[in-house]
């Protein structure tokens, strides 16, 4: 399974493109599998409504390993983006509702803000990432939830 390493980063290096940045360090554009596997376990939470899931649930159901959705979510606990609950009954909750949470927020919280070089770069490569952002922007975990949901055939579940 990966880990987000940079070897496993979604990248694009605008220096091999053709780019006109004659001079510069190579810089890459990447969204890391850290962020891929936090907003579809984020969506299983906004799926599973308000009850506390526990990590393992989650990365049962999502095929992530465990240990690793742990890292990942203490991160996102300190960014305060989900609520974790202590006891029998307890696991992790989202800490706003996910109508509230966007993509753009959970990938910047764990990789840093999305494209920067690309600003630096200007041109075609910032309003690729522009676009980029505004996708991510305008998408929330409901969204993604409510898509998975869609694709599956199945309506949201609350337990």
């Amino acid at each position: 399974m990966r880990t987000g390493s940079v070897s496993d980063a979604t990248s694009f290096d605008p220096n091999r493109a053709g780019s006109a940045l004659c001079g510069r360090k190579s810089r890459v554009i990447s969204i890391t599998s850290k962020s891929r596997y936090a907003v579809v376990a984020m969506a299983e939470l906004a799926r599973s409504g308000e009850r506390p899931v526990p990590i393992k649930e989650v990365a049962e159901r999502r095929g992530i390993p465990e240990q690793f959705l742990e890292q990942l979510f203490s991160t996102l606990r300190r960014a305060g983006l989900l609520t974790s609950h202590r006891g029998m009954k307890g696991g992790y909750t989202l800490s706003r509702p996910a109508d509230e949470i966007a993509v753009l927020e959970v990938v910047q919280t764990l990789d840093g803000k999305v494209g920067q070089e690309a600003d630096e770069a200007g041109g075609i490569w910032a309003d690729g990432v522009a676009a980029l952002r505004n996708v991510f922007g305008q998408t929330t975990i409901a969204e993604v939830a409510r898509r998975e949901a869609e694709d599956a055939g199945a309506g949201m579940y609350f337990i």
